[in-house]
């Protein structure tokens, strides 16, 4: 990989939008970069975003996805192509799905002495449904995907006679009565190590899946009309979460008995699933929380800038002369 010194954030902000070039002197963008005769540098980002207007993560020109306006952001940055930039997601949130703690990682020909400009930069030129929530360098050895030891989801179903018009992109609406009880009771039955093949839909780009997977914790957890179902595994197969949803919710109505959980892993079966609830649970009630990792891979390599969480905006008192 060539060491051509990349393009800096073309300025400050302030106020939430950008600056003019001139607010900033060249030198001092310039020290942000540092050149090394190594290899590329890997950097570490934690975005939120509203899924709703999106296609979901993965890249396509159109309609517009979340990769694709990440990385057209940080094409105008540091002038890469996206090719050059090798952006990779932690998990690929289908359409309507929204993220609190998505994971993504890219690459640079050159180091970065200070990372709060590049950040606030990043913001700036995304979206206001997208969020860089922190930017950190990371190890060679970091992978956003496959460094991942869990992931956490939630989903949100409101519980009542008509839909809380606030929350009517974040959850879905179930105008039946549940019973979280028998919810949690049939959720627990999830919990362990399973061939989930049974709730997988049929998968994408991924070739043939390891179906079995580890659930180690799926709570129900009721907040007034708010039910939030919060499920963490060691991985998921294609929409394996929105079936499992989807199922609990038939057992929350009480037309099922929550053993037809481990009848149904049991078939390995996807259409075994489909005689109980033809359709997973909709994309817009789902969120992905947050990923955990296994922690020497989230060290911070050495003579690295420090990490950008974001900054908060400061107002310069004018000071009056003393009469």
């Amino acid at each position: 990989m060539s060491c051509a010194t990349p393009a800096l954030p073309p300025s400050l902000f302030t106020n939430g939008s950008l600056s003019s070039p001139q607010n900033v002197s060249m030198t001092s963008l310039n020290n942000l970069v540092k050149v090394s005769d190594s290899g590329g540098f890997k950097w570490r980002l934690v975005i939120a975003y509203d899924g709703t207007k999106f296609a979901g993560w993965q890249y396509q020109e159109s309609p517009p996805t979340i990769q694709s306006m990440l990385e057209k952001a940080l094409i105008h940055i540091t002038k890469l192509e996206r090719k050059e930039l090798h952006l990779v997601g932690a998990g690929r949130t289908d359409a309507g799905v929204h993220a609190w703690g998505q994971v993504a990682h890219f690459v640079t020909p050159s180091n970065y002495t200070s990372l709060d400009s590049f950040h606030a930069a990043l913001n700036g030129l995304l979206p206001k449904d997208i969020r860089v929530r922190e930017m950190s360098a990371a190890v060679p050895e970091f992978h956003a995907r496959f460094s991942a030891s869990s992931k956490i989801y939630r989903y949100q179903i409101y519980n009542d006679t008509f839909m809380d018009p606030f929350q009517r992109h974040w959850a879905f609406h179930c105008a039946y009565k549940l019973n979280a009880s028998k919810m949690q009771e049939a959720a627990n039955l999830f919990v362990g190590k399973h061939d989930f093949s049974a709730f997988a839909n049929a998968t994408r780009e991924d070739g043939m899946p390891d179906p079995l997977k580890t659930i180690s914790r799926f709570d129900i957890i009721q907040m007034g009309s708010l039910l939030q179902l919060e499920v963490e595994g060691s991985g998921f197969l294609y929409r394996q979460v929105r079936n499992m949803v989807a199922l609990l919710i038939q057992i929350g109505k009480e037309a099922l008995d929550s053993d037809i959980v481990p009848m149904i892993l049991e078939t390995k079966d996807r259409t075994e699933l489909a005689k109980y609830t033809t359709l997973p649970a909709p994309p817009h009630g789902l969120c992905l929380v947050s990923i955990k990792y296994k922690e020497d891979h989230l060290n911070l390599p050495l003579d690295c800038p420090v990490t950008s969480f974001g900054r908060h905006h400061t107002i310069t008192r004018c000071k009056l002369p003393f009469y």
